[in-house]
């Protein structure tokens, strides 16, 4: 367990919750994970943790230490997770190289609703609007956002600190992965530094790599939901539990085989010359998703109600997996890769 001093917040931090009977603390949650976050950010920057970047011969240690992250803790890998996206996205498109003791977001979701607009000024670029989905917001100090502009959409630097970027009290009542702190952000006359070109976040061939990198997050959780089904079968020979030990097996051995497999192809082909990418990260996200889901229905199956109810770390793995799957798009990302699949040549 990482045992640091907390990080200095980013535009403040709201009221703790605390239901003492059920361990249930959202906001000592969210600290807790700052805390590890910065710790690990720490380790990262002194070359005591590495996460080697997308495409450069060593993707699946890349994706290996994202799953040992995850496996310790949801929450943290999505921080980590956000970070090391940050350091490869800032690498692919030029952008500013991050500096020590700094702590990156990526704040790319686009859901309906008010957006970010960004408008060119004789002092350069500000942003105003409303981020939703920013995930350490509050311990993050720098982030990658995504806003409008007049000529289409583009990815811009930000530092959080300042009355500029600030997040909206109560806009993220999550259960699970309440640790990585994922409200919504008021954006006001914020400085930004556009990093690559209208568009270039989402046409960059390490978009759809990122992609693979958190379902490796969502193996990692799998394999921590799974070990109270391992914990039962090794007491002894049951047909009931072993049968659904080995169904989670066959779903975890084939979703890590397709990582690494996913992992040997994008450091065969960093830059996409062969167009694979896109297809490739939208089958990878599909199983693993698929994967994850069925190893926590055979769990609760085979194990009842009593890890969810006694057992907080298995609760903890459990519900923040059953949200963190939920950045998968379900079927509207099994139609694009149906399109793209039947029609290779078209966009669907």
């Amino acid at each position: 367990m990482y045992e640091v001093t907390p990080p200095p917040t980013a535009g403040g931090a709201g009221p703790d919750e605390v239901d003492e009977d059920s361990g249930l603390r959202p906001g000592a949650a969210r600290r807790e994970t700052a805390r590890q976050f910065a710790s690990m950010i720490s380790d990262i920057a002194s070359g005591a943790l590495e996460f080697p970047l997308p495409g450069s011969g060593r993707t699946r240690q890349r994706l290996a230490a994202l799953r040992s992250v995850a496996q310790r803790d949801l929450c943290l890998a999505r921080l980590v997770e956000g970070h090391v996206d940050a350091v490869a996205i800032l690498a692919e498109l030029e952008g500013p190289a991050p500096g020590v003791g700094e702590r990156w977001g990526v704040w790319a979701a686009e859901p309906p609703g008010e957006g970010v607009t960004a408008t060119r000024t004789e002092a350069g670029w500000r942003l105003n609007g409303l981020k939703q989905y920013c995930s350490g917001a509050h311990s993050c100090t720098h982030a990658l956002i995504t806003a409008g502009t007049e000529e289409g959409r583009r990815l811009f630097a930000i530092s959080t600190e300042g009355h500029g970027c600030r997040p909206v009290k109560g806009t993220w009542q999550a259960i699970g992965m309440a640790g990585s702190d994922t409200p919504d952000i008021r954006i006001t006359d914020l400085p930004a530094v556009p990093v690559g070109e209208v568009e270039g976040y989402v046409q960059r061939p390490g978009f759809h790599h990122g992609g693979v990198g958190v379902a490796a997050c969502w193996y990692g959780g799998a394999l921590a939901v799974a070990e109270p089904l391992r914990s039962a079968a090794r007491r002894g020979p049951d047909p009931h539990t072993d049968a659904h030990l080995g169904a989670v097996d066959v779903q975890l051995h084939a979703a890590g085989a397709l990582l690494e497999k996913a992992a040997e192809e994008i450091d065969q082909d960093p830059l996409d010359s062969g167009g694979t990418a896109r297809v490739r990260s939208l089958r990878v996200r599909a199983f693993v998703e698929e994967a994850c889901s069925a190893v926590l229905s055979h769990v609760g199956r085979a194990t009842g109600a009593a890890p969810l109810c006694h057992d907080l770390r298995h609760a903890r793995h459990a519900a923040d997996l059953s949200v963190y799957l939920r950045q998968h798009h379900a079927e509207r990302n099994l139609a694009e890769l149906g399109g793209l699949v039947a029609r290779p040549a078209e966009k669907p």
